[in-house]
């Protein structure tokens, strides 16, 4: 369960919510140029572009969840359970494994246009990381200023989708939900008028009347609709502080409280953390479930000229700061 976002102001900006019943020792990576990984397809590649994101580091090799390059290009996975299918090698195809996409695409590609050449080549193949780490079920959302798509491989083959909502949940499959959202266009922010009958007198009693129908529920449709319209219909300021907090907010309405969603396995699914990436400056900013201050790391051009990984540890405790003396000591 995952909700994923782009958003634009005077810079732009991706970011996403984890939505998982535990953490699985997530920090902050910074992969910088000409990093070398051995992929499975028995080619090894050296990062063009430096790479910042979230996710977890098993051997020196980043394992992401989601991410950034130095170019603007970003990337995301979230669970698909059920619809994704990987294959085999393929001969004369670009053979992927599934968790090696994510630093393929960014430490190759600068852009979208750039990654489209390439993008029907690719064949997401079924191996694993460790023989006892399971392959994950997912689809990615890839996004620069200027496009977003959808990747999505199924028992179809790879399907590449236009994503003019920015906007990336569960399932299912993607088409869905662009057919899905037409059920929604009633909605509206505005002040409502009656349209239900000329002859009866009917008066909105509070405000928001126009957004009744908008779905409450933490499904992946509803999650869909809701970080749509909310995107949509968004005002906020153009400086870099108001964008980030009103980026977080949006993510808040679509994020999952832990005991509200229990798991077949009787686990709790709560947003281990949300992110958004200035793409403009190079920027990770986050905030986790037991601490929701945002914290940033930078992509400069230290690390990106650097000769090993960076890692940055999440914080593990809230930070409250208190405006008078703590107890009154």
């Amino acid at each position: 369960m995952c909700t994923c976002m782009t958003f634009k102001t005077k810079d732009w900006y991706f970011g996403r919510n984890l939505d998982l019943e535990a953490t699985f020792g997530e920090k902050v990576i910074v992969t910088p140029r000409n990093y070398e990984f051995a992929f499975r397809n028995h080619v090894n590649m050296k990062t063009k572009y430096a790479i910042i994101g979230m996710g977890t580091v098993i051997e020196d090799y980043p394992l992401y969840a989601d991410a950034g390059n130095e170019k603007g290009l970003c990337m995301a996975g979230l669970y698909f359970p059920g619809n994704a299918v990987y294959f085999e090698e393929k001969e004369r195809a670009i053979n992927i494994a599934s968790f090696e996409l994510i630093p393929w695409c960014l430490g190759n590609f600068s852009s979208i246009a750039e990654l489209r050449e390439v993008l029907e080549k690719i064949n997401i193949t079924n191996q694993t990381f460790h023989k006892n780490m399971p392959v994950v079920d997912l689809h990615w959302m890839i996004s620069d200023e200027k496009e977003c798509i959808v990747l999505e491989q199924t028992k179809n083959g790879l399907q590449i989708y236009e994503n003019p909502y920015g906007v990336l949940t569960n399932n299912p499959p993607f088409d869905y939900h662009q057919t899905n959202i037409n059920n929604y266009m009633n909605i509206s922010a505005k002040f409502p008028t009656n349209t239900f009958s000329e002859e009866l007198s009917l008066k909105p009693y509070g405000q928001g009347m126009g957004m009744m129908g908008l779905p409450g529920d933490v499904t992946p449709t509803s999650r869909f609709v809701r970080a749509v319209f909310y995107k949509f219909n968004s005002i906020t300021d153009e400086d870099d502080e108001s964008s980030i907090s009103q980026f977080f907010h949006i993510l808040d309405s679509v994020s999952m409280i832990k005991g509200s969603v229990i798991t077949k396995e009787n686990l709790y699914d709560m947003t281990t953390y949300s992110s958004c990436i200035n793409a403009s400056k190079g920027i990770y900013y986050f905030k986790t479930y037991y601490n929701n201050q945002i914290h940033a790391v930078s992509l400069n051009e230290e690390n990106k000229k650097a000769d090993k990984l960076e890692i940055y540890e999440l914080p593990k405790r809230q930070h409250i700061q208190y405006l008078n003396n703590k107890n009154g000591n």
